[in-house]
């Protein structure tokens, strides 16, 4: 596993973002797909370099320029700008959440063009693709690396920045309840709650609010689930799988079925859970999570993937049986002290 930040490393980013002039560009990217961490990390930080004077900034992500409905209340989103429409050679690029160059998308090439390139992340995965790399795979977020960054650079807290990372936070805990949360990361929340933020509003936003037609989508995508008691050496996997069509049925937008997981994930029975999501004809988007017994990282990484060893993704080919044989071939090797 890769070593948290060196004190060489976090100076290297430090120096990098102070030699902007005042009247350079920056440009922050974070990974395809964005979810609430890439997004509230990104942000977060954007409003730490405008309070620094640095606002000839952009934020962006590669693929359409849409944020899903539960992050549309996040201060700092006219920062966005279409990923077509980007500085083509920013004096500072600063890459977000994303474990590998794949994740960048069309955005990739800016590494090169870029005067300077920070990478911030918490990805065990992380290929360290920045000029400067600052992964640290104990942090519970990534935007645990962009506090330690801001507070590095002298940039206090407002309720901008804090609501941007805790959004950011709360979303990689699992609202506080994944094994991530350790007493720093509460700790963390507190300094954030402190600017002012109204917690019970924000959780409402992101967790507990969604269309009646995702409600019926799920309701049809639950029916499709599937439990092998076998799987894993005998921890079990539970699965189910989401078409376009579905969402063209229920009038819905893919971000809709990111919540999804959570509710294969609490199958008592089974130790590893994943929702298949196509994205193209033969193209699907994996979501697996483990309860401790397999390192699902593992199996991401084999398959082209990355993450967390009780979260992580890729992208399958094939049918959904197919993406799901492929998994299964790969849980056996990821199992932990069979």
């Amino acid at each position: 596993m890769l070593a948290e930040p060196t004190e060489a490393e976090w100076a290297a980013a430090v120096a990098a973002v102070r030699a902007v002039p005042a009247d350079g560009r920056i440009l922050l990217i974070c990974h395809v797909n964005p979810d609430g961490d890439a997004l509230g990390s990104m942000l977060g930080f954007a409003h730490g370099l405008l309070r620094l004077g640095l606002d000839r900034l952009q934020a962006t992500f590669p693929g359409p320029p849409e944020v899903p409905e539960p992050f549309r209340g996040l201060p700092g989103l006219e920062l966005l700008v279409p990923a077509d429409r980007v500085d083509p050679a920013p004096d500072l690029v600063v890459c977000f959440d994303a474990a590998s160059e794949s994740r960048l998308g069309t955005l990739v090439d800016r590494l090169d063009t870029a005067g300077t390139s920070i990478v911030l992340d918490h990805h065990a995965s992380n290929t360290r693709f920045g000029g400067i790399n600052l992964v640290d795979p104990h942090a519970a977020a990534t935007s645990v690396v962009v506090e330690q960054l801001l507070d590095r650079l002298g940039v206090p807290l407002d309720v901008r920045i804090a609501e941007c990372l805790y959004v950011a936070l709360a979303t990689d805990t699992g609202s506080f309840r994944f094994d991530v949360t350790t007493p720093a990361v509460h700790q963390m929340a507190a300094r954030l709650l402190a600017t002012g933020l109204r917690p019970g509003d924000i959780s409402r936003r992101i967790f507990d609010t969604r269309p009646f037609g995702a409600v019926r989508l799920y309701g049809d995508v639950l029916t499709r689930a599937r439990y092998e008691p076998e799987a894993a050496r005998g921890l079990g996997l539970a699965w189910t799988y989401a078409t376009r069509d579905d969402l063209t049925r229920y009038d819905q937008r893919p971000y809709v079925l990111e919540p999804l997981i959570d509710s294969i994930r609490c199958t008592a029975e089974a130790d590893v859970s994943c929702v298949v999501k196509q994205v193209g004809d033969d193209e699907w988007a994996v979501s697996m999570r483990s309860k401790g017994g397999v390192d699902v990282s593992r199996v991401a990484v084999a398959l082209g993937g990355g993450g967390h060893r009780l979260a992580a993704g890729f992208t399958g080919r094939g049918g959904a049986d197919d993406v799901v044989a492929a998994i299964r071939a790969e849980l056996d090797g990821a199992v932990i002290n069979p």
